[in-house]
């Protein structure tokens, strides 16, 4: 986890609209026929190319974890650890650095090996993310090697698509999911339907 004075938050992201304005919402390509959850077509089109990486990583790799969950210090207990449950009660795996890095190990050598280890990458996009965005507060590293293969997926919780893009219009630039539109929960079975690869999908050339 990081210390409070530190100068990194767990990693960033931002996201442009993720189309609320559209009309028309359906089931995703990705979503199981059980599904009940809806997006819009803008989030469709939006979250398509994560959707693909993360297959495409599942093939590779298959015993990575679904997700890298960045996200600022001050969140570490609260919004945080709510989608970490979430996601869990859904089956996703998360790499979380509260519960996966020991005390003593070098923290941005295990940020590394996280990256690494994960198909997607989520950054919760919060008041208190877009505090250390003003402060130079992301690692760099983390943010490139993520939004080089499209494994960048936002979240914003508590802020707007509109003040992350005052602060970081690099961020901003990627479409994410937004709990001014959906709740938390429903956000949490979005992101599980879209990592969730079948064997089947695995399979495949």
């Amino acid at each position: 986890m990081t210390p409070p004075n530190s100068s990194h938050t767990n990693c960033g992201g931002g996201a442009t609209s993720s189309g609320s304005s559209s009309s028309g919402k359906m089931r995703a390509p990705w979503s199981p026929s059980t599904s009940s959850v809806i997006y819009t077509p803008g989030e469709v089109k939006g979250l398509a190319p994560v959707r693909d990486a993360a297959v495409l990583r599942a093939r590779q790799q298959p015993d990575l974890r679904d997700v890298f969950l960045c996200h600022a210090w001050d969140d570490r207990r609260g919004a945080a650890t709510e989608l970490c449950d979430l996601l869990e009660a859904e089956g996703v795996s998360v790499w979380l650095s509260e519960k996966d890095i020991a005390l003593g190990l070098p923290f941005m050598r295990e940020i590394d090996r996280g990256l690494a280890r994960s198909r997607t990458g989520l950054v919760l996009v919060t008041p208190a993310l877009l505090t250390r965005l003003k402060r130079g507060g992301v690692s760099d590293k983390e943010l490139s090697e993520l939004l080089a293969r499209d494994l960048l997926l936002p979240v914003i919780h508590e802020t707007t698509y509109s003040e992350l893009r005052d602060v970081s219009p690099l961020l901003a630039s990627r479409n994410g999911l937004d709990t001014a539109e959906d709740s938390m929960a429903v956000v949490a079975i979005k992101i599980a339907e879209l990592v969730a690869v079948e064997d089947d999908q695995l399979a495949a050339n």
